[in-house]
C-alpha cells in the first residue's frame, strides 16, 4: 500500500477463523519476532514496498511457519547473543525449506550460527551511525547503492564468518562479515537495521531483497484490502444485522465505512455524543460521515448524563471510570432498543458489533482468537453478557497509516481520515480537575485555535498529535485591558510519534507558537497563559491523565 504497511496474524490462531482468513490472497512476508524493538517496524516498511506482511513469535516452530505459506521471511533482530544460554535458537530446518530467508541484526547472527558460521564477542561493539564498506555493488541485497554508506548498528557480537556458500558483501570496522548472502539458496543476511530511517539505504535493502531476491510482488494496495475486506465481511456476517459503535475517530468511521460497504442497511452505528468531543466532532459524525456512506444512524444525546456523572471528580482514574461507565450504560440502552426494544427493525438478528481492532493491538495482546470478547481500551468495554455479539474487526490486519489510506480510497471526509488520535474518555482527561460544562467550552475553544493554526501552517498531519490541556485547578495572574487577570493556564503538548509507544515533543515554529499563544489570550477569556510540554516519552506520556 502507498504509504501503508502492515501484519496480521498470530500463528496460534485457528486458520478457519476470520483472522486466519484475512487477506487470504496474498502470500505474506513472515517477519520472526526474536524480542526486536523494531519488528513492527520491519512489518511496516515491508508494507511499505506494497508486500503484505505478518508477525509471528520467534518461538512459533517452523512447519507453522511453512502452513502459512509464506512468500518470503525475515528473522527480526532480538537483544540476545546466539551462544547465550536460553537465546532462541533456529531449526535449520527453515534453510531447506525453499523459502527466502534474511536474517537482521540477531536474525543475521542466528542464521550465520545455524548454518555453520562463526559467531563471537569481538571486543568491538557498534550501536548508532556506523559506516559501511560495500563489497560487492551489484550484489543482490545492495545493487544499486553506494561503496560507502551510514547504517544504524545496535550490537556486541559479530560475524567473524559467513556459513560456506555465502558471499560476504559489506563490512564495517566492527564487523568483519556485515551483510552476506547465498543467492542459490536465496539466503541473506545483514548485521544493521535497514528498516530504521537512520539507515541511509535501508529501504532500499529491503525492497532489493523483496523483489531481487525473493521475487515478491508488490501488489499490496488500498483497493485490494478494500476488496478482500469487503468480501471477507460479507461471508462472516450473512444476512444478519451489525452494530457498530462510532466514536468519532477514524478507526471506528473506516471499520463502519467498510461493514457497510459490504452489508449497506444491515449495520446500524450508534454514536454516544457524551459532550467530551471537540469542537466540530460530533458534527463530522452526525452529518459528514452520514452524508459520505449513507449508514443508519442512532445518536445518543447523553451529555446531561456525563456531566453529572462527573460533577465533583478530580481523580484521573476515576474520572476515566466513569466515563466508561457511563459510555457502557448508554451504548447498552440503544443496543437493547435496537436489538430488543421499540426501536428493534425487521430484517434479522443483530449478531454482530463491529470493533476499530488494529494489528498493533493484537501484537501487543498476544494475538487472541478476537470472537466474543470487547478490549476495554476499545471505546465499546464491558458489555453485559446477555448482550454479547460475534466481533467484526476489518481493521484487525491494519496500522493507522492503512487505515487512512483506506478511508480516504471510502470516500471519508477528510476532516475524520486525518483526525489525529484522541483519547476514548475525551476532553474529560485534559481537564486536569473536575469536569463541567464552562470548561469544556474553554477548553474547546482553545483546541480549536490549535488545530486551525496547526492546519494553515501545513503541519497538522506531520505531527503525531498535539493534545490542549486545562490546568483548570490552576490560575495565574496576568494582566489584560491594563488590569490584572487571574486565569487558567493551557498546556500544548505536540508530539511526533510514529506508534505512540515513544514520542518526541515536536519543534514547532516560534512564531506559530506566538501565534496560537496570541489567539487563544485573545479570543480565550479564561485563559491568560500558554505553556509548552517539551518532555518525550519516556518518561512523561503523551496525555496528561
Amino acid at each position: 500500500m502507498d504509504p501503508a504497511r502492515q501484519p496480521g496474524v498470530d500463528p496460534d490462531v485457528d486458520p478457519g477463523d476470520a483472522e486466519g482468513q484475512a487477506e487470504a490472497h496474498h502470500r505474506p512476508v513472515l517477519v520472526v519476532d526474536y524480542g526486536a524493538q523494531y519488528a513492527q517496524l520491519i512489518a511496516r516498511r515491508v508494507r511499505e514496498a506494497r508486500s503484505y506482511s505478518e508477525i509471528v513469535p520467534g518461538s512459533t516452530p517452523v512447519h507453522r511457519m511453512l502452513a502459512k505459506d509464506p512468500a518470503a521471511i525475515i528473522l527480526s533482530g532480538g537483544p540476545a547473543s546466539v551462544y547465550a544460554e536460553g537465546a532462541p535458537q533456529l531449526d535449520p530446518a527453515l534453510f531447506d525449506a525453499g523459502v527466502p530467508v534474511l536474517g537482521i541484526c540477531y536474525g543475521f547472527q542466528a542464521m550465520a550460527s545455524a548454518l555453520g558460521g562463526d559467531v563471537a564477542r569481538t571486543g568491538l561493539r557498534e550501536y548508532g551511525g556506523t559506516p559501511v564498506e560495500v563489497a560487492d555493488a551489484d550484489s543482490t541485497l545492495l545493487h544499486g547503492q553506494p561503496a560507502q554508506q551510514s547504517v544504524w548498528m545496535s550490537h556486541g557480537d559479530a560475524v567473524r564468518a559467513a556459513p560456506e556458500g555465502f558471499s560476504v558483501v559489506a563490512s564495517s570496522p566492527g564487523a568483519p562479515v556485515a551483510a552476506f548472502e547465498d543467492d542459490e539458496r536465496r539466503l541473506y543476511g545483514v548485521q544493521w537495521h535497514p528498516e530504521v530511517g537512520h539507515s541511509a539505504f535501508g529501504q532500499r535493502v529491503l525492497e532489493n531483497f523483496l523483489r531481487r531476491g525473493a521475487g515478491v510482488p508488490d501488489d499490496w494496495t488500498t483497493g485490494n484490502v478494500i476488496a478482500e475486506q469487503v468480501e471477507r465481511i460479507r461471508a462472516q456476517v450473512g444476512d444478519a444485522r451489525v452494530l457498530c459503535g462510532l466514536s468519532g475517530g477514524v478507526d471506528s468511521a473506516v471499520a463502519a465505512a467498510l461493514v457497510q460497504r459490504a452489508v449497506g442497511d444491515q449495520l446500524t452505528c450508534v454514536f454516544v455524543d457524551h459532550g467530551l468531543l471537540r469542537a466540530g466532532e460530533a458534527e463530522q459524525v452526525e452529518q459528514d460521515f452520514v452524508a459520505a456512506t449513507g449508514v443508519r444512524l442512532v445518536v445518543v444525546d447523553a451529555v446531561e448524563q456525563f456531566l453529572s456523572a462527573l460533577a465533583g471528580v478530580t481523580d484521573p482514574e476515576a474520572k476515566r471510570k466513569v466515563i466508561g461507565r457511563e459510555f457502557i450504560r448508554a451504548f447498552e440502552g440503544a443496543a437493547r432498543d435496537l436489538v430488543t426494544g421499540s426501536g428493534a427493525e425487521d430484517g434479522g438478528e443483530v449478531r454482530f458489533l463491529v470493533q476499530g481492532t488494529l494489528y498493533p493491538d493484537v501484537v501487543e495482546s498476544g494475538g487472541g482468537e478476537g470472537a466474543a470478547t470487547i478490549k476495554s481500551h476499545h471505546n465499546v468495554g464491558g458489555l453485559p453478557e446477555d448482550l454479547r455479539f460475534e466481533l467484526v474487526e476489518p481493521l484487525r490486519t491494519l496500522f493507522k497509516d492503512e487505515v487512512r489510506a483506506v478511508g480516504a480510497e471510502l470516500g471519508l471526509p477528510e476532516a475524520i481520515v486525518w483526525r489525529q488520535p484522541f483519547p476514548g474518555p475525551g476532553l474529560g482527561i485534559r481537564i486536569v480537575g473536575e469536569v463541567t460544562a464552562d470548561r469544556l467550552e474553554t477548553l474547546r475553544a482553545a483546541d480549536a485555535v490549535v488545530r486551525e493554526e496547526l492546519s494553515a501552517a501545513g503541519l497538522d498531519r506531520s505531527i503525531w498529535q498535539c493534545p490542549v490541556v486545562l490546568l483548570a485547578d490552576v490560575r495565574s495572574v496576568g494582566v489584560q485591558g491594563d488590569g490584572r487577570t487571574y486565569g487558567h493556564p493551557v498546556v500544548l503538548r505536540p508530539v511526533t510519534s510514529e506508534d505512540a509507544m515513544t514520542a518526541d515533543w515536536a519543534r514547532l515554529p516560534h512564531d506559530l507558537l506566538a501565534r496560537i499563544s496570541t489567539r487563544i489570550t485573545n479570543e480565550v477569556p479564561e485563559v491568560n497563559r500558554v505553556v509548552l510540554d517539551v518532555t518525550s516519552k519516556p518518561p512523561g506520556t503523551i496525555e496528561w491523565e
